[in-house]
């Protein structure tokens, strides 16, 4: 992980499930983030993505690292509503936090996806405890290389602070 420390932008959210309240990135600080960005229907998300956070989701604890799920739609904007993906959590058995991403004003893109400047999904952003962004990556990798970078993270953490790079 290289990228310069950028503070993460906030999420711009219409809904949230499986949790009790909306969460900002605010609420999170002190824990390390993998932002996971879907949709329903990206074979990419379903088969290899969603499986990886769910598997983050299991392994690290979660007062130290949270997983966060972000629905980003950008096509099929007709069939991926908010019903359709609580149907979709729910076969899923998904645990963690998913928001619906806000859509975007003049552009197909939904606002927090444009924020990051995510070029589509599936979509991994890990956040440090700090809240700067530290990695992101399009598409998947491996399990071994991401739970790596999770553990540099953490470790940063517990050693009072990010040195700019992981």
């Amino acid at each position: 992980m290289t990228l310069p420390r950028t503070p993460a932008p906030d999420w711009q959210t219409t809904r949230w499930f499986n949790t009790d309240k909306p969460l900002a990135l605010a609420d999170l600080r002190g824990r390390v983030v993998a932002l996971h960005a879907f949709q329903m229907l990206c074979p990419g998300c379903v088969q290899e993505g969603i499986p990886q956070a769910q598997r983050i989701a299991r392994l690290f604890d979660p007062a130290q690292v949270a997983v966060i799920g972000l629905h980003t739609v950008f096509e099929h904007h007709d069939v991926m509503t908010p019903e359709a993906l609580q149907v979709f959590i729910h076969e899923f058995r998904l645990t963690f936090p998913i928001g619906v991403d806000a859509p975007g004003e003049g552009s197909p893109l939904p606002r927090t996806m444009a924020a990051y400047g995510m070029q589509g999904t599936p979509s991994l952003i890990l956040i440090d405890a700090e809240g700067f962004v530290r990695k992101h990556s399009f598409g998947v990798e491996p399990d071994m290389r991401l739970g790596a970078d999770i553990a540099l993270l953490l470790a940063e953490r517990d050693k009072g602070g990010a040195s700019g790079h992981a």
